[in-house]
């Protein structure tokens, strides 16, 4: 097994690498799964069934099951190959200048959100524009 010791104030935290992500000893699989990037609830429940690995600690896998999951959770796309796909995908939604391509560089919601109210997420904080006074009533 291959086991990852951090320091952190004085506190020692150990922790398994799956995916290139270090995922939590101290918590269930299905729950520690969803640390590495790409692996949701659905993903994480599909990969212990095919393996038929229980919901067990982590910290309780033998070499076996360990090495079969590495193995199962490298068939996905996940971690920085993910995030590089994504990147890629805008980059060239951008690039060929379609409708959600210049809402990505604009930076506003494309999938038809209204933005005459709310989508603060995407705009950021609201500027108050000079010289603009609210109504009185």
């Amino acid at each position: 097994m291959s086991y990852c010791i951090l320091q952190f104030h004085g506190l020692r935290v150990q922790g398994l690498r799956v995916g290139n992500t270090e995922i939590p000893n101290d918590k269930r699989l299905e729950t520690s799964l969803q640390h590495v990037y790409g692996i949701g609830r659905s993903r994480a429940h599909q990969i212990l069934c095919d393996l038929n690995i229980g919901n067990k600690l982590t910290k309780e896998l033998t070499g076996v099951e360990l090495n079969s999951l590495r193995e199962e959770v490298s068939r996905y796309l996940t971690g920085e190959d993910l995030r590089r796909c994504i990147k890629n995908d805008v980059e060239r939604l951008v690039d060929i200048q379609c409708y959600r391509g210049i809402r990505h560089s604009q930076g506003l919601p494309c999938r038809g959100q209204r933005t005459s109210t709310n989508a603060r997420t995407r705009k950021g904080k609201r500027v108050a524009i000079p010289g603009k006074k609210k109504p009185t009533r």
